[in-house]
């Protein structure tokens, strides 16, 4: 009788502290209904980022940087160089702006050769290319599709002929296109979108490989949209989740060469890509529901890029999706 009074003082003991806490968290649920919380922006880089609203703008496909307001910053001017990728050639698809300009530009500043592969922004391609040449290095732009077979094993056949070899592979272009409804997305919407993200990494991977050797490696950029979808790029998404399943298909059928293939996963970063998709008024708030509360600029995604092609920092690293979404994210 004595323990089973003792016990029922205690559960009653432990039912009372917890309504006792219950109980304060009500009282500051009712406090925070009447008064707005205020998130600011994190800044947690070596300089300030833009923050939201940003400047209402939309643009006409493919999209130019040299346009966008605040221009990205790709200049990382606080990364400081020391040879990790010193003798290497490196092809970008998309590397004459956002993240692929950054990653051009690191990847020089570490010691790379560039080619980069541009549908049609000839000036932001030239631009890319002065700031690679600027870092010491030599630059090779070349202007096509990667939806074309051909077209992709032309332009690693020049990178090789010009570089001596290719050692890095980074597909990064791609296509979106949003749209409110899956029954609002056309045959020639989903297959363009398919064509451009899942074809074009098919193609630049299937002609890169006989090229590539043990030390070298596939980079290929998924999205946080891989990972947990977005409503409004239904068809973006899935290219994107495809782009997660191939580079882990692809690392194991390429491991026993000693070729790595991992893939980046950034969150919202500011590029030509969404203002030439999304409506000006989305475009102001862009990021803003981010962890950090506002988008990447691309200096803050690129130095994953130079992390995995590394051969001193990721040789161990391979069929990895790495999340850049400035915090946890769901």
């Amino acid at each position: 009788m004595a323990t089973k009074n003792k016990t029922r003082a205690s559960t009653a003991t432990t039912v009372r502290r917890q309504r006792e806490i219950q109980a304060q968290t009500d009282r500051m649920d009712a406090d925070k209904k009447t008064k707005k919380p205020s998130k600011a922006p994190a800044q947690a880089g070596a300089r300030k980022h833009p923050e939201n609203p940003l400047p209402k703008q939309h643009q006409r496909k493919p999209g130019i940087e040299s346009e966008l307001d605040p221009r990205p910053q790709f200049m990382a001017p606080s990364y400081s160089g020391s040879g990790k990728l010193a003798g290497l050639s490196a092809l970008i698809t998309g590397g004459d702006s956002g993240i692929g300009r950054s990653v051009a530009v690191l990847f020089a500043r570490e010691g790379a050769d560039v080619a980069i592969v541009y549908l049609s922004e000839d000036g932001d391609a030239q631009e890319t290319k002065d700031h690679v040449e600027g870092e010491g290095q030599r630059c090779l732009l070349i202007r096509g599709d990667v939806k074309d077979p051909a077209f992709c094993r032309k332009a690693v056949e020049k990178t090789v002929k010009t570089f001596g070899k290719l050692s890095v592979l980074v597909n990064n272009a791609a296509f979106q296109e949003h749209a409110e409804s899956i029954e609002d997305i056309t045959e020639d919407h989903f297959d363009l979108t398919l064509r451009t993200n899942l074809y074009g990494y098919f193609h630049m991977a299937k002609a890169a490989s006989p090229h590539l050797g043990s030390g070298n490696c596939i980079i290929n950029t998924g999205s946080e949209t891989g990972l947990f979808g977005n409503d409004k790029l239904i068809d973006y998404s899935m290219t994107k989740g495809g782009i997660h399943a191939f580079t882990k298909a692809l690392a194991a059928n390429l491991v026993a060469r000693g070729i790595r293939v991992n893939a980046v996963a950034p969150g919202p970063v500011w590029t030509p890509l969404n203002p030439a998709d999304q409506p000006a008024d989305r475009v102001a708030e862009f990021g803003k529901s981010s962890a950090m509360g506002r988008p990447a600029q691309p200096e803050e995604i690129a130095p994953a890029y130079v992390f995995l092609a590394s051969p001193s920092c990721s040789s161990y690293i391979s069929g990895a999706v790495l999340p850049v979404m400035g915090g946890p994210t769901s």
